[in-house]
């Protein structure tokens, strides 16, 4: 048994600090909204910011915008025009991939410098990059409805989570560097 931990004991390394760093930023960000959720019913900030800050680019895009926060207090509802385009709650605000995406990076946790650097740069990246997906979305509804499934259910999915992917195998070629020297 102990020669089957010194074989594989970088990929449990891996497993365990990715799974360790995922529940405890997870556990945090929970903790969070929950404890914001029972002194206030409306969305929490971070989600509430996204949907304004979309908003703003569709309104530098040239689109009468409005973003009000949904009569349920669970949402920020993004209309242009006078039209509902989309429901922004808490998943769509990128917190819990930028969790997802940090929990990756401590796993292959490299020098401490460049790893907290691309952490940081990483989730500034996957948040503007969400923006910009809100954005696309709701100008893809506004101006394209008849495509509004493939839109929400490829699309948007595929942006975010593409991202991820490219700066997770960014983050391995640093790493992999780094590992060498």
């Amino acid at each position: 048994m102990l020669k089957l931990f010194r074989k594989y004991r970088l990929v449990l390394r891996f497993i365990f600090i990715f799974l360790g760093s995922y529940f405890l930023l997870s556990s945090l960000y929970s903790g969070f909204l929950i404890l914001y959720d029972t002194k206030h019913p409306v969305p929490d900030p971070i989600t509430q910011l996204v949907a304004c800050q979309s908003g703003e680019v569709l309104a530098n895009l040239g689109y009468e915008v409005n973003v009000v926060m949904h009569h349920s207090g669970l949402s920020m509802m993004l209309m242009v025009e006078d039209v509902f385009l989309a429901g922004i709650v808490e998943g769509c605000n990128s917190v819990s991939i930028i969790i997802l995406f940090t929990s990756f990076v401590l796993a292959f946790f490299g020098k401490a410098s460049t790893t907290l650097l691309f952490i940081f740069a990483g989730s500034v990246i996957i948040y503007v990059i969400n923006i910009f997906r809100i954005v696309l979305l709701s100008v893809g509804l506004y101006e394209y409805p008849q495509y509004s499934d493939y839109l929400h259910t490829l699309f948007f999915p595929l942006a975010i989570y593409g991202t991820v992917f490219i700066l997770w195998l960014t983050w391995v070629r640093i790493y992999s560097r780094w590992k060498k020297r």
